[in-house]
């Protein structure tokens, strides 16, 4: 009777943490463009945030330019993206960018990934290659594409 209850034990701690990953990544659950589970690829997703309130999540960068695209007159209050590192939204204009290296992009063939400390973005360019770069750079490559 112990060992059944020490096993039920367990599995409730071991369901509860998966849960709480599930629940740490903002709605919405799926890229608004493409489908893509947004708590898969959580270290690349983005969302954009209109002036009227409303909200559009997408797995990429590139599934945010073609959000952006399809609705190119609504004005943008701002777009935000996750830190590599710690999965965390930040202001796209304000982080610190890394495009290229070995680590295979999300909907890109050229990646292309933020964070929120340059050193955090110099540190992944000398293990996996890249440049750092701008907001502005970023998105005219991502535009390209």
């Amino acid at each position: 009777m112990k060992r059944f209850l020490l096993c039920l034990s367990l599995g409730l701690m071991l369901g509860s943490v998966t849960v709480f990953a599930l629940d740490r990544i903002e709605g919405p659950k799926n890229c608004s463009q493409c489908g893509m589970d947004r708590t898969m690829f959580a270290y690349s997703r983005t969302m954009v945030v209109y002036a009227d309130g409303g909200k559009v999540g997408t797995c990429s960068l590139h599934c945010a330019t073609v959000e952006l695209k399809k609705n190119a007159g609504k004005p943008v209050k701002s777009l935000q993206v996750a830190d590599y590192r710690t999965q965390a939204l930040l202001d796209a204009k304000k982080a610190t960018w890394v495009i290229g290296g070995k680590q295979g992009g999300v909907m890109t063939a050229v990646p292309k990934w933020a964070f929120a400390k340059k050193s955090d973005a110099e540190a992944f360019v000398k293990e996996n290659g890249g440049k750092l770069a701008g907001f502005d750079e970023v998105m005219a490559l991502a535009k390209s594409e």
